[in-house]
């Protein structure tokens, strides 16, 4: 097994990221990134020897100050405090694997020879990654729009002994870090610290990591939805492929096809039903779970473009002996995208809930609240408050953030994407629409046993056997927050193979 990833055009896939990631490989430029980011700092070095008019960023202030010309002398202390100054995040600590992720995407984008780097620039970032150096990053500070100027800023700072590190699970001051790998600090040259600093790495790391994530949960709420369905003595019919061909979402088409693939051969399903219809939280499984699918290979498509794109300003194109100043920087596409992902899993948890609702309520001779002798115990009350309470969480979360803009950099800057905001609070959607599918699990997983001494399919039995390993059936009222963070961690132990 190779255990190196070399950065090249090859594009990078969210099922090589996972690979990256998973097998803890290490990164190394191709032979073709490093003549590409070497023959762009060459022809920058040439232009700036040759030129004396302002090219934005290059030899000018920033933002609203780049009508100010700046002296050849002071370009390396240029850059320095474009760096320095933009460090203004604040707020929690990105997590440590989105941290990782900004690297890796960060070395990707300047590794196409558009944004005129040295290559011992990018080559100490791989550094940082290699040797899991994670700078501290803050979740606030970023209007997605000029680049994720903060966050980058504090991914950037290391580079030249400044700021925070993890390293060896602990926090140390960067100048602590490179001294104990005998490293100096990265003087930057014109144009560097721009590159460092613009760019959308910080949302598509979270778009990134969210997504890896989401599409085990999709796989996941389908599981769970099928031992929910099987709890509640539901039918199959909902789930024939006539009904789907006849509107033939993808999506839909293939949940149908998963939950009748899930269930193959229970008994508990082929049992006669005193019941002609089931609810829509269960009949309507693959048209919701099946919207929310289609949406997610959406958003794969803008995150798949954007992590293989040049995303710094100005840009740097040797062939055609030109530099052209733009906004390739702005996340209006990943902004949209997280905020429909953010809808999109909202919806997995709204009606997750909505058969957990149905599966403590007493019906289709299940106990009310799926204890024994309700009333002295209250069995699976409460969770479905806590479920119901995370629902509506997320239906606030899921307000969009790009119908948002606001004016910065003194009117330059006077239309921004607020793409950071959506990718923050996309993860935090996905972190809760975990805690709902665990607390369904708990319930269909109580509803199941109520059903004996029929059997599942051999498939459900399995999972619900590993899963009696962790959480136990409630026989009488006890602290369910420990059923619920144990369900929690068994749902996260789960690795989902994207190639399949």
């Amino acid at each position: 097994m190779d255990t190196i990833h070399y950065i090249s055009s090859e594009l990078l896939t969210l099922e090589k990221i996972q690979e990256i990631l998973l097998e803890h490989k290490t990164l190394a430029l191709s032979d073709e990134a490093k003549v590409n980011i070497q023959k762009c700092r060459t022809y920058l070095d040439q232009t700036m020897a040759s030129h004396q008019e302002p090219i934005y960023g290059i030899n000018t202030g920033f933002g609203s100050l780049c009508n100010v010309k700046i002296s050849s002398e002071k370009l390396t202390l240029l850059q320095e405090n474009l760096v320095k100054s933009h460090a203004c995040g604040t707020g929690d600590e990105v997590p440590q694997e989105i941290v990782k992720l900004m690297l890796l995407l960060k070395i990707q984008s300047l590794s196409y020879g558009h944004s005129g780097v040295q290559l011992c620039t990018v080559e100490r970032l791989i550094d940082f990654y290699n040797h899991s150096i994670l700078p501290v990053v803050y979740t606030q500070g970023s209007l997605g729009a000029s680049g994720d100027l903060a966050p980058l800023a504090h991914l950037s700072l290391p580079l030249i002994g400044e700021g925070e590190v993890y390293f060896n699970n602990s926090k140390c001051s960067s100048a602590e870090m490179l001294k104990h790998f005998n490293w100096e600090p990265i003087t930057l040259q014109s144009k560097e610290g721009l590159a460092l600093l613009n760019g959308t790495q910080f949302m598509s790391s979270y778009g990134c990591y969210i997504l890896l994530n989401a599409m085990k949960y999709m796989y996941l709420a389908d599981v769970i939805s099928a031992i929910s369905l099987e709890g509640f003595d539901g039918r199959i019919e909902p789930f024939n492929e006539l009904i789907h061909y006849v509107r033939p979402h993808k999506g839909q088409i293939n949940t149908a096809q998963h939950i009748q693939e899930l269930l193959k051969d229970s008994q508990i399903l082929n049992q006669p039903k005193k019941h002609v219809q089931d609810p829509y939280s269960f009949r309507c499984i693959p048209q919701v779970h099946g919207a929310s699918k289609d949406a997610l290979d959406y958003v794969k498509k803008v995150f798949k473009t954007e992590i293989n794109s040049v995303t710094d300003n100005p840009n740097i194109f040797v062939e055609n002996d030109t530099i052209i100043s733009g906004g390739n920087f702005h996340g209006q596409p990943l902004a949209l995208a997280l905020d429909f992902l953010a809808i999109a899993l909202a919806e997995i948890g709204n009606i997750s809930e909505r058969r957990t609702y149905q599966l403590i309520s007493g019906l289709r001779e299940l106990p009310p609240f799926l204890v024994k002798n309700p009333g002295l115990n209250s069995g699976f009350m409460i969770p479905q408050y806590t479920a119901a309470s995370i629902v509506s969480q997320n239906k606030q979360l899921a307000s969009p953030a790009s119908v948002d803009s606001i004016v910065s950099s003194n009117g330059q800057e006077d239309h921004v994407s607020m793409g950071a905001n959506a990718a923050t609070k996309c993860l935090k959607v996905l972190e809760n629409l975990e805690r709902i599918l665990a607390i369904e699990l708990m319930n269909a997983a109580q509803a199941i046993e109520y059903r004996r001494p029929l059997q599942s399919s051999d498939f459900i039995e399995m999972f619900l056997k590993s899963y009696r390993t962790e959480v136990s059936f409630v026989e009488e009222d006890r602290i369910l927050h420990y059923d619920i963070e144990k369900s929690v961690s068994f749902l996260k132990s789960f690795v989902i193979d994207l190639e399949n």
